[in-house]
């Protein structure tokens, strides 16, 4: 089991991707790009002829059709050099198609090599290089702090509109709305375990935005 320090952290990381809620930029995945992690197995599962190393990636549902598609590669790179870089090019964009699809996620083609990730995934990465995470659940921590006090400051600041002010008032809700979930979405990623990290940015469990 994650130490309970480890296990926050990743719930933070989650819920902060999962809604941009402290980093400004969408959290891109990494996982569609030439350089990534899914594109790297295949690589190494094509060398060595070893289907499981990109089986991990994909669910149990479909991996029939990554077994498949491994198998008519490894027929086809025998054919020469342009068949073979043909060939894996294909096959790198079934798994990483058929990896984002579960996930939940939508899949727009393979990114080039040496795409710097939005600063989060690189963080998280960089963690599991280290063999720690003590340095990220800190940072983390801070971030989620400083975002849960503006919110909260924000939600001080409109309360006080004077109820004759009808726009003043939709600012107010606007910005309760946003701390609640914000909170709701942090909480529940630590507290309940596993979260939905493709789930629209703001969304409550009830649905609401």
């Amino acid at each position: 089991m994650m130490k309970p320090n480890v296990r926050t952290a990743v719930a933070v990381c989650a819920a902060l991707f999962a809604g941009a809620l402290v980093w400004p930029a969408a959290a891109a995945a990494h996982c569609d790009s030439m350089d990534g992690p899914v594109v790297k197995a295949a690589q190494h599962a094509l060398e060595t002829g070893n289907v499981n190393l990109v089986l991990v990636w994909v669910r149990a549902q479909d991996e029939p059709e990554i077994r498949s598609a491994f198998a008519r590669v490894l027929e086809v790179r025998r054919l020469g050099p342009e068949a073979r870089g043909l060939a894996d090019s294909w096959f790198f964009e079934t798994l990483v198609r058929v990896h984002r699809a579960g996930e939940g996620a939508p899949y727009t083609g393979l990114k080039p090599a040496g795409q710097e990730p939005v600063t989060g995934i690189a963080a998280a990465d960089r963690a599991l290089e280290a063999g720690t995470v003590e340095a990220l659940a800190h940072q983390l921590a801070e971030h989620a702090a400083t975002a849960v006090r503006e919110r909260f400051a924000r939600v001080q600041t409109a309360s006080g509109y004077d109820p004759a002010d009808v726009a003043a008032g939709r600012a107010y809700v606007h910005a309760y709305v946003e701390y609640i979930h914000f909170v709701e979405n942090v909480h529940g990623l630590i507290h309940g375990g596993d979260g939905d990290m493709h789930a629209a940015p703001g969304a409550g469990r009830d649905g609401h935005h």
